[in-house]
């Protein structure tokens, strides 16, 4: 089971028959349906009742991929991964572990499941994970591998910072501006670093033909990141850094334009542009509990801006031109 927490974090499990973290679950009983065993497991692991009606993935393990004696290894086995859901306060309160296997969990990033997990667990988890954000259906592994591998990744960059409503205060300084451009169905344009696969929003620092102006930064970082233009924008906010006098504003903009991609002149690379409905964007950002007012901003924008509430649907990768009225 896939369970996280309201800061994308994933549930792992410390046991005392192993060196390697878990996900709650286990072995199913016999005639027993995968989805039933693991609600039952999470029941005994955790001591939570959680409702199990969404696969994520389905993983073929062959049986010299298996870490066990050879006494132990079936002739390869099939694994479900279901998902459990964003636990709040409420449900990780309620966490009781049983007297004996679980020694203790936590909440981790999905950065850090290749350190804590065997190899095939890792791989099988953070598909899982990709499976969700996508909204693709479930994803199909072969020893934890896709067989159809997705431009996402789980690489975040993490910025725990303090999100405002409205200006800067004056006697800050502008190191970052970053743009949520919103297509006419209402999602909004990602940007993915070609070698991580980190995600990131159009945007970036201030220099100095921009002359200040926080905007011209903007639309300079747009072009050379993305190839793309926007409308009138609204700013939403700024992030603040308590260690020192900077500020990262955040606006939000309609998408007007977005022409082949391009070679960022900063980097010498070229980014992998997708299309992501607002919460998808979030989830592929290690933004903390800031990003949940952010998100909330953002929608803010996108209604007085005109722009729909996008329908939860597949990321869309955009590696030509698009006509945006096709949208």
């Amino acid at each position: 089971m896939l369970i996280t927490d309201e800061r994308g974090r994933i549930l792992v499990q410390h046991v005392d028959y192993r060196t390697t973290c878990l996900l709650p679950g286990g072995a199913v009983d016999e005639n027993e349906p995968p989805a039933q065993g693991a609600r039952r497991e999470v029941r005994e692991e955790l001591g939570v009742t959680t409702t199990v009606d969404r696969g994520l993935a389905v993983d073929w393990v062959s049986a010299d991929s298996l870490n066990a004696p050879a006494s132990m290894r079936f002739p390869g086995e099939i694994l479900h991964v279901y998902d459990g859901g964003t636990w709040g306060n409420e449900q990780i309160a309620a966490i009781r572990l049983p007297d004996r296997e679980i020694t203790s969990v936590e909440f981790v990033e999905p950065a850090r499941l290749p350190d804590l997990m065997a190899p095939g667990d890792a791989r099988r988890a953070l598909s899982a994970l990709r499976a969700r954000i996508n909204a693709a259906g479930p994803s199909l592994l072969e020893n934890g591998l896709p067989i159809a591998p997705t431009v996402l990744d789980r690489a975040r960059a993490r910025h725990h910072l303090p999100f405002y409503i409205g200006p800067a205060p004056e006697q800050l300084s502008v190191v970052q501006v970053w743009g949520w451009l919103l297509g006419p169905d209402g999602r909004v344009l990602v940007l993915l670093e070609p070698d991580t696969g980190a995600a990131l929003l159009p945007g970036g620092a201030p220099e100095l033909p921009d002359r200040g102006e926080p905007l011209a930064t903007l639309r300079r970082e747009v072009r050379e990141e993305a190839a793309a233009e926007f409308g009138a924008p609204l700013l939403l906010g700024h992030l603040c850094d308590p260690d020192n006098p900077y500020a990262r504003l955040r606006y939000a903009a309609p998408l007007t334009r977005l022409g082949p991609p391009s070679v960022d002149p900063a980097t010498g690379r070229t980014h992998i542009r997708v299309l992501a409905t607002p919460e998808q964007a979030s989830e592929l950002f290690d933004w903390g509990l800031p990003a949940a007012d952010q998100l909330a901003a953002v929608h803010q924008a996108r209604a007085r801006l005109g722009i729909p509430r996008a329908a939860r649907q597949p990321l869309t990768e955009l590696p030509d031109a698009i006509d945006l009225t096709t949208l």
